[in-house]
């Protein structure tokens, strides 16, 4: 099922403010939140998690500029799924929901479902649910063949990642992360205090486990605990035949490890095109100088430009060609990334006058030049002379 789009999904258009955005969401997210509809919770879950993903794309700068270039399921021809590009991971500009991860500071929304008092409760509570992986960054440099051809290039990164001796429960091996005993899983105390106006219930995080909900009492001596470890890995990245200088790639699920059973982070890649000695881009058109001599531009002359791709293309120049003229061979520039087409090869002539002539060469010349009512070069003379 196609997604909606996720202005739309919040009730906003495309050039509304970052304000405007969080505005929007926290009173969608406060609507939609099942505890909040007890009668509907299932449609109600469904809507708060589009809402969610809505904000989680639209309430970040990058996401949302890709967003806005490509949609919800990034660039036509990209690929997804286990097939898609990267095998393993996909191209995508759009984010799942991981829990409560990404709410920020917008306790106020969660306060009256989670024993709330004052809102101590809803962030302890926060603290001990499901919370996606850090997403992670990376500059690639490749050449500007690679960018118009397209290209598979090794990445490599130091991330962290679940430890293969406890699987990432932090225990040693043989034993489990007991329940803990003074907030019974659960992650947070409940205190209850009378006042001059009844009585007031506020939770707190507990000091025992931490807010986890579970105690480690024979630590993993691989991660000391952790349940993750460091390591440096190595992944494959295609890249596709006509991304430009500072675009982002997405690998999705590269990135690290989320805690609490949270799904994984993302890596962003941002590809660094080097400049080349006689090719340029501007949009999706190649740019090109291209000599040519005084006779050719003269009389006309069949040309052969050559292609980024290294193959050459004939080309027939008319006679009189001007210095700076320009011609376009269509098809022959970059492929259109967001959908089918390709751009142009553009290429200018350089009138180049020869540095050196010959003294037959000459004398023809000034013959030419007499016929052309032009004046002839004047031959220089001694100074005594």
């Amino acid at each position: 099922m196609a997604k909606r789009d996720y202005y739309e999904v919040l009730g906003v258009n495309k050039n509304a403010s970052d304000d405007e955005i969080k505005k929007a969401y926290r009173k969608l997210a406060k609507k939609y939140h099942p505890d909040a509809n007890p009668d509907n919770k299932q449609e109600a879950e469904a809507k708060f998690k589009e809402v969610n993903e809505a904000y989680e794309t639209l309430s970040d700068s990058q996401k949302r500029r890709m967003y806005d270039q490509f949609g919800p399921d990034g660039p036509q021809g990209f690929g997804g799924g286990a097939g898609g590009p990267f095998g393993n991971g996909t191209y995508t500009y759009s984010t799942g929901f991981d829990g409560f991860s990404d709410f920020g500071d917008l306790g106020d929304i969660f306060s009256s479902f989670f024993g709330g008092g004052f809102g101590g409760g809803s962030r302890a509570s926060r603290q001990n649910a499901a919370r996606k992986g850090a997403d992670l960054r990376y500059d690639l440099e490749i050449s500007f063949e690679e960018s118009f051809l397209g290209t598979e290039r090794y990445v490599t990164i130091n991330r962290r990642e679940t430890c293969p001796t406890c699987h990432g429960e932090g225990s040693k091996p043989g034993t489990h992360p007991e329940t803990c005993s003074v907030c019974h899983g659960t992650g947070q105390i409940k205190q209850v205090q009378t006042t001059i106006l009844g009585q007031m219930q506020t939770m707190r995080t507990c000091s025992n486990c931490h807010g986890t909900g579970k105690v480690i009492k024979e630590p993993c001596e691989n991660c000391r605990g952790k349940g993750t470890v460091r390591n440096q890995v190595r992944l494959s990245v295609k890249i596709p035949a006509g991304v430009d200088d500072n675009q982002t790639i997405v690998l999705r699920g590269e990135g690290e490890p989320g805690e609490n059973g949270g799904g994984k982070g993302d890596l962003y890649i941002t590809v660094h095109v080097k400049r080349h000695s006689i090719y340029t881009r501007k949009g999706n058109n190649v740019l090109c100088d291209i000599p040519i001599t005084f006779t050719q531009a003269t009389l006309g002359a069949e040309l052969k430009i050559p292609m980024v791709d290294g193959t050459m293309e004939n080309y027939r120049i008319p006679d009189s060609t001007q210095t700076g003229t320009k011609f376009v061979i269509r098809g022959k520039g970059f492929k259109n990334l967001n959908g089918s087409g390709q751009g142009d090869f553009i290429f200018q002539v350089v009138v180049q006058v020869p540095k050196k002539l010959t003294q037959e060469q000459r004398n023809l010349l000034v013959e030419l030049a007499k016929t052309m009512n032009e004046q002839p070069p004047v031959k220089k003379r001694g100074i005594f002379g």
